[in-house]
Order: structure tokens, then sequence, then C-alpha cells
């Protein structure tokens, strides 16, 4: 491939995960969350391939670096706070209380922002990640309007301002934590050092065929787990 057309094909997909974002917030706010969710899980796409084709490509720029977080602060910011508001909309409003929990739907888009700023001047993150990353946060908002639409008998304990509030500081909290998780970016095929990775993968896939979205937040907290005890172990190792 020509190299100036090829360095500009992962800032292109870029600029399709932040385009699919823009249409996702249309249809949050037209109250149409199914959509609004698949505009998000198509943006998460976009967003693993472009730093697929970066390093394919060999093509790495402060512009590209700059352009993915402005993407994803659209993307797995603001849109899932917007699904996050219309949700807060759907429960029974509590006077004097739900005008005020309502807008904390935002404070996602607040702490995404912070998690962004910190990835991009952490040195630590070159490997791994400290902190939710905001896509995972994105997903996990975006699965449940499926889990509402496809499990009814879950709607009276996620359709409740209260539950939706604390909610909102769990992920918030988890966002800028500093707590180690591993990177979903193979660099090789090797059993041993990416054990943890095809771990995740086989739950996932056994979860997702079983129980579809309802299984997305379990899988969040498999990831977490799992990324807990790989930080363990290879601490172990180094201090052993």
């Amino acid at each position: 491939m020509n190299t100036r057309v090829s360095k500009h094909v992962p800032n292109a997909i870029t600029c399709a995960n932040l385009f699919s974002g823009c249409v996702g917030i249309v249809f949050a706010f037209q109250e149409n969350l199914i959509f609004a969710s698949y505009a998000l899980f198509l943006a998460a796409i976009f967003d693993f391939f472009d730093g697929f084709a970066s390093r394919v490509l060999q093509s790495f720029s402060h512009i590209g670096k700059d352009l993915d977080s402005l993407a994803d602060m659209v993307s797995f910011g603001f849109l899932p706070s917007a699904i996050l508001y219309e949700l807060f909309l759907k429960t029974p409003q509590i006077p004097n209380v739900s005008p005020w929990l309502n807008f904390s739907a935002f404070l996602i888009s607040v702490f995404s922002a912070l998690r962004l700023a910190k990835f991009n001047n952490d040195t630590r993150q070159a490997e791994s990640f400290i902190g939710l990353p905001t896509p995972a946060n994105a997903i996990l908002i975006a699965s449940l309007p499926f889990i509402l639409e496809h499990h009814t008998n879950f709607a009276d304990y996620i359709l409740n301002v209260y539950v939706l509030a604390v909610f909102v500081l769990i992920m918030c909290s988890l966002l800028v934590a500093e707590l180690p998780l591993m990177s979903l970016k193979f660099k090789n095929t090797d059993l041993d050092k990416n054990i943890y990775r095809y771990l995740l993968l086989l739950f996932s896939a056994i979860l997702i065929l079983f129980f579809k979205f309802a299984a997305v937040p379990v899988i969040i907290i498999i990831y977490i787990t799992l990324s807990i005890i790989q930080y363990k172990f290879s601490n172990d190792k180094v201090s052993g």
C-alpha cells in the first residue's frame, strides 16, 4: 500500500469510531437505546481496528493518538452517559431527588475524560492498564438496554434511581482507580504468556453463547478478577 495512503488508514478508522459515537448520541436522545448501543458496539469495533491498523502499517503519530482519545471521549464517554441519562428518565421519578440524580449519569463523561487524560500521560500503561478502560465501561453500560429488553425480570433492579446512581459511582471509581488490568493485545500466541487472555476469551465466549448481552457485566467482573490474579502472580515471581 502506498505509504502516503497507509499512514491515514488508522486515522480514518478512528474517524469512523467518532462518527458512530455521534450517531449513537442522536439515537440515545431519541430514546432508541437499542440502536444507540449498537452504535457504541460499532464504535468499539472501529476502536480495536484503528490500533490494529497502526501496528500492522507501522503508522504512529501524535495526531493519531490525540484523535483516538477525542473519538473515545465521544463514543465511550458522552454516549454511555446519554444512554444512562435516558435510563434514569425511565425510572420512577422521585420528587426533589430524581431531577438531581438523573444528571449524575454525566459523571461517566467526566471520569472518562480523566481516564483518557491519565492514560495518555501515564508511562505505566504502555503494556497494561491502570483503571478500567473506557471502552469496557461503555460496553457494560450499552449492554443494559439489551438486558432490559430480553430479561424483563431485571427491570425492577436496573430501573431504580438509587441503583443507577450507585452504579455510576462504582463505574466512575473503577475508571480512575489504581487498579492494574491486563491489555487484550496479543503480541504472540504463546500460551504461558497469554493464559489469562485466553481464559477471558474462553469464559466470554461461553457466557455470551448462553446468556448473550446479560453476560457482559459478568465478563467485566471476570476481566477484573483475572487481571488482579495475573498482577499478583507476576509480582510474586518478581519478588521470588
